[in-house]
């Protein structure tokens, strides 16, 4: 019975939603697969604004995954140092980018499990490629999405591949990347972590957090 009131709830949650953020598409920026792929594994602790401003010039001096596989260490460290960690995402950049040349002929593997076979890729960052350049539809639980979706009353569950798993027993499928993108931005305009705005929030009523506020009341 839960089960189908939330397959019911999250419907109508992106319906509204929809109307609310019509723009909810991914803020990295890309061109093919391998830019999202490298763009994905940079934003840890760091912003996509921030992700953007570097992508911007690395993309113009590495254009291949070869390119990436054979550069100079110290001089991609210091090309994505603003972001944070660059040595160790560095490392894992150029590490996957090898795995993709011996194993997959310097392309972009278009499944799941092969994606996340390469060195730094999770679940997050091959359903945010599938579902943005391949058209596979994916629950991508970041940040956002987790504090959304726990917030709403979606999921109980804390870990993000539980919490991927609970989505899509209740998102439709072809939503998987699209509702994604919604909690995405709903949770950066509005349902923000320290401070929600409860007050001006479209989803309210059909919110645990945000329904209990006007209970109280």
């Amino acid at each position: 019975m839960e089960k189908k009131a939330n397959q019911k709830r999250v419907r109508e949650i992106i319906q509204i939603l929809s109307k609310a953020i019509p723009d909810s598409h991914i803020a990295l920026r890309f061109s093919n697969p391998l830019e999202l792929l490298i763009a994905t594994i940079l934003p840890a602790q760091c912003t996509d604004v921030k992700v953007n401003q570097v992508t911007a010039d690395l993309f113009k001096k590495y254009h291949t995954t070869k390119d990436y596989a054979e550069a100079d260490i110290s001089e991609l460290e210091e090309m994505i140092r603003p972001t944070g960690f660059y040595r160790n995402k560095s490392k894992s950049l150029q590490k996957c980018c090898q795995e993709m040349v011996s194993r997959f002929g310097g392309k972009v593997p278009e499944t799941l499990e092969e994606l996340i076979s390469l060195p730094g890729v999770g679940r997050k960052t091959a359903n945010v490629i599938l579902g943005n350049v391949f058209g596979t539809p994916g629950i991508v639980v970041d940040t956002h999405v987790q504090r959304v979706s726990q917030r709403i009353g979606l999921t109980r569950e804390s870990d993000p591949v539980k919490i991927e798993f609970d989505l899509m027993e209740i998102v439709p499928k072809e939503e998987w990347t699209h509702f994604s993108n919604l909690l995405v931005w709903h949770g950066r305009r509005t349902c923000a972590a320290r401070k929600p705005l409860c007050e001006a929030c479209p989803i309210r009523m059909l919110c645990d957090y945000g329904s209990r506020g006007l209970r109280e009341k």
